[in-house]
């Protein structure tokens, strides 16, 4: 894809990435609603417009439901975006859609806090709550 400044835009399409899988455990609990939250603050991917590196902390944080996210799984799935071009608005749907898949919780909502680049901030969130309606 080209945009406006002639350049060639190209992010890792989904059945490229390689990321590792999320493994989960049983949550011993249910029923016993407990928040559980994660700091990441070493996330990197490649920017597909310029092939840089962002940089960023990601908070996610999650009500489980029947599973817990298991953390040497959850370290290299976020580490597998290393080589991932993709753009801040996309991972974290990628990241939030990954996790509901894998654990089915209760609520999860993930920022993503990117290092300025360009003298510009971002700041992306998205959230999920399960659905009481079957």
């Amino acid at each position: 894809m080209k945009c406006q400044q002639d350049l060639d835009i190209r992010s890792t399409p989904r059945a490229e990435m390689n990321l590792f899988p999320l493994d989960t455990f049983v949550y011993e609990f249910p029923g016993r609603e407990i928040e559980i939250v994660f700091e990441i603050p070493e996330f990197t991917a490649i920017c597909p417009f310029s092939d840089f590196p962002d940089f960023a902390t990601l908070k996610l944080q999650y009500v489980p439901n029947e599973r817990c996210v298991e953390l040497k799984s959850l370290k290299l799935y976020i580490n597998s975006f290393r080589e991932v071009k993709i753009f801040h608005e996309h991972v974290i749907n990628v990241i939030l859609e990954d996790f509901v898949r894998a654990s089915d919780p209760l609520r999860v909502r993930i920022e993503g806090d990117f290092n300025v680049r360009g003298n510009i901030k971002t700041v992306v969130r998205a959230q999920y709550e399960k659905s009481d309606k079957l």
